[in-house]
């Protein structure tokens, strides 16, 4: 982290990922700082890129998403185009919750969110096995949400970490 990441800024992110709706004059009060300075702090933790975004995070299961499946993509041929390729494409797709370019036996992990079991095989017959050829995939479907929408251990102390 830069010289100027410094306590007030940890306070700001470890308090946005808590709750991304507080006010500059909410963060203040928690950090003793007036809005203005929190104001011109978020602002440059955007520009720097520490704040990617702002996201709501949705209950899948009232939105009929009831499916969540990390699927273990292998790409035939490790060919770099294939790599890259399968790479840009895949982010197009709004079942694709996240994707992990990984080192191990598979290339990529995705989660996916779908309505059911048909609509997912039907993603992956139709649409993932159509961008670049592909060596072996394989899915593990969740069964339990056991924490979801983690937050960064910013600033916390390395032997807190386990």
């Amino acid at each position: 982290m830069p010289n100027t990441f410094d306590e007030i800024d940890t306070g700001i992110l470890t308090l946005l990922q808590q709750n991304g709706h507080l006010t500059h004059k909410d963060i203040g009060e928690k950090l003793n700082k007036s809005p203005s300075t929190i104001q011109e702090r978020v602002r440059r933790l955007q520009k720097e890129g520490y704040i990617k975004g702002y996201v709501a995070i949705i209950d899948h299961h009232k939105v009929g998403l009831g499916l969540i499946c990390f699927t273990h993509i292998k790409i035939k041929d490790h060919l770099h185009e294939n790599l890259s390729r399968f790479a840009e494409e895949i982010v197009k797709f709004g079942e694709v919750q996240e994707c992990f370019k990984v080192s191990g036996e598979f290339d990529f992990i995705l989660r996916i969110a779908a309505p059911d079991l048909a609509s997912y095989d039907d993603f992956l017959a139709n649409v993932i096995s159509k961008i670049v050829p592909l060596g072996n995939m394989y899915s593990t479907f969740v069964l339990q949400e056991v924490k979801t929408g983690g937050t960064l251990p910013i600033g916390m102390p390395k032997k807190q970490m386990v």
